[in-house]
């Protein structure tokens, strides 16, 4: 396992990554990247910190090593809440506030060893990743959608952008075209194309049906940046303005594959329809990969408590009725992510080879409410807070100005607080749910899991598919069946008296 420092100096590799139409020879110094890159170097310490390695890290089941807990299969509930224990370390970092951490992607590397025989012709790949993940812990990014254009038609009527095999080596396979959304890619050390889309991969789609990992670095892959709210809030502000969004945005980004070769070993599935469309939900990784989200969303929460108690302390509203009921409300919020969290750990799903996966029954109510709830959240922060979110200092620069200090000093005070505390606070509020950084957590939240009907779909699907949905009716269906025209249908209850309805009657 790489330190902090080896994480740095491992994406000092020449990759092309663009922004603002200049390519960064070096992403760890531009400004645009270089202190979300030190946040990722924090977690690679932590699993060095003589106070945290136990917590994050265990004995490998491939080798005489130690790795990151959630990068190993589980094999009990208590293995898994343990891996649950530290993404949850891990994600505290950050404050819940960069969720495609290296753990995220652990959700799919750590399923490749219980999952290997499913990737037909590449068993043996997904088992030399399934170590080499335990072994290196790489931060690796994924894109699996297609760019947004003629969706309503058939993968292959859009071949000359979306990714497909395009060429075939003795050494591997030639793809191009473009995947989305490749958060925090400027700063990983793979990508990881597959296929996921409301509309299976079909007749004709054979080209598209690829799962594969490439390098950052690899010759003809380009990474082409959104703008950059860390290098934002560094020209218009300090840290103090933005705190958050000057160390955890994780850059999002459209990875083009120009001509890539994708050498054998790094090929999991090639030409095959089925399995492209059925690594997702047949493998685990559905399981997995929501439970590192519930968790990550589960220590969010905790924070925005935090802020919403403190900020309604400082605004003196702490104790009206109100604003208590809307605190607890967000609070009860909290408890139910950290409960399902919990659940997915402690009754597991059983898994090949005695494995255990998290629980994706309980992952569907994560994926349903996540969506829901952070909108929900911050208009409470809208209402409850409300003007005092905007009515600050525009940046340290007025705090700095000797006319205008005793002004702020006085004026934009708090209950029991400074105004520089006052202030300090609030800023990270609106950094939370108000900024560019605010609003593209908010559509992360939104769509972590899917579009909007397809979570919810999948959650009927699910049901359908384990069963459940006939259970459900033959529940209703037994109530039903103690009762007919005549009345009761055995001899648990009492008829009503004829002679005495014919009374009402």
């Amino acid at each position: 396992m790489m330190n902090g420092k080896e994480y740095l100096e491992s994406l000092r590799d020449g990759r092309h990554v663009y922004l603002n139409g200049e390519k960064i020879d070096d992403v760890t110094t531009h400004p645009a990247y270089r202190n979300a890159a030190r946040s990722i170097a924090q977690l690679y310490d932590a699993m060095h910190d003589p106070e945290k390695k136990d917590t994050i890290t265990t004995k490998s089941d491939v080798g005489d090593f130690r790795t990151h807990k959630f990068f190993k299969a589980s094999t009990s509930a208590k293995e898994l809440l343990e891996a649950r224990d530290a993404m949850a370390e891990w994600t505290r970092y950050s404050y819940g506030f960069m969720g495609r951490t290296p753990d995220y992607k652990a959700a799919f590397l750590g399923s490749l060893g219980p999952y290997a025989d499913f990737y037909k012709g590449f068993e043996d790949n997904a088992r030399r990743w399934y170590k080499k993940g335990q072994e290196e812990v790489p931060f690796c990014n994924h894109t699996i959608v297609n760019p947004q254009l003629d969706r309503h038609k058939p993968l292959h009527e859009n071949k000359d952008v979306f990714v497909r095999a395009v060429g075939e080596r003795d050494n591997g396979i030639i793809v191009s075209g473009a995947k989305m959304v490749g958060t925090s890619a400027a700063l990983t050390h793979y990508n990881f194309v597959a296929n996921y889309s409301p509309q299976d991969l079909g007749e004709g789609d054979q080209s598209h049906a690829l799962i594969f990992f490439v390098p950052m670095n690899a010759p003809g892959v380009k990474v082409i940046s959104r703008q950059s709210y860390e290098e934002m809030a560094a020209k218009q502000g300090s840290p103090y303005d933005y705190p958050l969004s000057s160390r955890f945005d994780e850059n999002d980004a459209i990875i083009i594959l120009d001509n890539v070769l994708i050498p054998w070993e790094d090929v999991l599935t090639y030409n095959n329809v089925e399995i492209a469309n059925g690594f997702r939900p047949q493998t685990g990784w559905l399981n997995r990969y929501t439970f590192q989200g519930c968790t990550r969303f589960a220590v969010k929460l905790d924070f925005m408590v935090g802020m919403l108690l403190k900020a309604t302390e400082v605004a003196g509203t702490n104790n009206f009725r109100g604003v208590q009921a809307r605190i607890g409300e967000v609070i009860s919020y909290r408890n139910m992510f950290w409960a399902i969290s919990t659940a997915m750990a402690l009754d597991p799903e059983d898994g090949p080879e005695g494995y255990k996966l998290p629980n994706s029954t309980y992952a569907t109510a994560y994926r349903t409410f996540a969506p829901t709830v952070w909108p929900i959240i911050k208009n409470t922060f809208n209402e409850v807070v409300a003007g005092g979110l905007i009515s600050l200092p525009s940046s340290t620069q007025d705090f700095l100005n000797p006319e205008l200090r005793p002004y702020i000093d006085q004026y934009y005070k708090g209950t029991g607080v400074s105004a520089e505390e006052r202030v300090k606070l609030l800023k990270m509020v609106w950094d939370a749910t108000g900024t560019e950084f605010g609003g593209r957590n908010e559509l992360y939240e939104i769509n972590y899991a899917g579009n909007n009907e397809g979570i919810r779909l999948d959650a009927l699907k699910m049901a359908n598919t384990a069963g459940q949905t006939d259970i459900y009716k033959s529940f209703v269906e037994r109530a039903m069946n103690d009762y007919d025209l005549n009345g009761w249908t055995n001899d648990t209850w009492v008829n009503p008296d004829k002679e005495i309805q014919k009374l009402f009657i």
